[in-house]
Parts: structure tokens; C-alpha cells; sequence
């Protein structure tokens, strides 16, 4: 990895990568992404354990539904598809989530600034969700 030796030569990095909740619990029809998503968690854990004993920590950001365009166009496709308006499906989506509301980019930002911080250098090699309680797997 590319920033390896820039962050062991300075005794101390970063590396977060921001996936999915589908790490803990796979989405249905999504097989090759959840695939892939969990083999790069895979690989953070590993590479977690090698560098942490040079200041580097690896961790996982697993972002459950968060309003974004992304989020609005799934919302169109699923909804038309259904028959039904996406204000329709937003809202039984949100009846899902035990914080009752979708995810604001800001909260994923937060969470990315702690563990970019020297305040969270205990933690590390671990996929932390932010989808308000959704996620079945603890």
C-alpha cells in the first residue's frame, strides 16, 4: 500500500475505509458487492494487526441508509417499482430503523474525524456501523 512507509517512517496513520453494513449482514441481491465488501474487511483486519505497532490503525466505517443522491435515486428506482411514491418507501424504510430516521453524511464525517484523530489510536481494526441501530449483528 502506497502510504505505508510515509505513515511508519512518521510513527503514526490512518486508514479508513468506508464500506457498508453489509460486512455484518449481507444484503440480499447483492451478492458479488457483499463480497467484495467483506473481503476488504478482511483485509483491513489483517493489515490492522501488522502496522499497530507502528502507530497505524485500521478501521471500517459501515454506513447503513445516509441521505445521500445515491440513497434518493434507490429510493425512485425501488419505489416505481413498487408503485408506490419514494416519500412512501422512505417512510417504511425508516419504520425499520430503530432510530426511526435515515443517516446524515455529517454523522459519518464525525465518526471518520475521531478515528483520524490521535484521541482514537486504541482503536483499531474494527467496522463500526452508523445506520442507527439497524444492523442485525453486533
Amino acid at each position: 500500500m502506497a502510504v505505508l512507509p510515509g505513515m511508519k517512517k512518521a510513527g503514526y496513520g490512518r486508514i479508513i475505509n468506508i464500506i457498508s453494513t453489509s460486512v455484518k449482514m449481507p444484503i440480499p441481491n447483492l451478492g458479488v458487492s457483499n463480497t467484495i465488501r467483506a473481503a476488504t474487511a478482511g483485509w483491513a483486519k489483517t493489515l490492522s494487526m501488522e502496522v499497530a505497532a507502528e502507530g497505524i490503525t485500521v478501521n471500517n466505517i459501515l454506513p447503513g441508509f445516509i441521505k445521500t443522491a445515491r440513497l434518493q435515486s434507490l429510493l425512485e428506482t425501488n419505489a416505481a417499482a413498487l408503485q408506490i411514491s419514494p416519500e412512501t418507501l422512505a417512510e417504511k424504510m425508516q419504520k425499520e430503523i430503530p432510530a426511526r430516521r435515515f443517516g446524515e453524511t455529517c454523522e459519518i464525517a464525525a465518526l471518520a474525524a475521531f478515528l483520524a484523530s490521535p484521541a482514537a489510536s486504541y482503536i483499531n481494526g474494527t467496522s463500526i456501523p452508523v445506520d442507527g441501530g439497524k444492523t442485525g449483528a453486533f
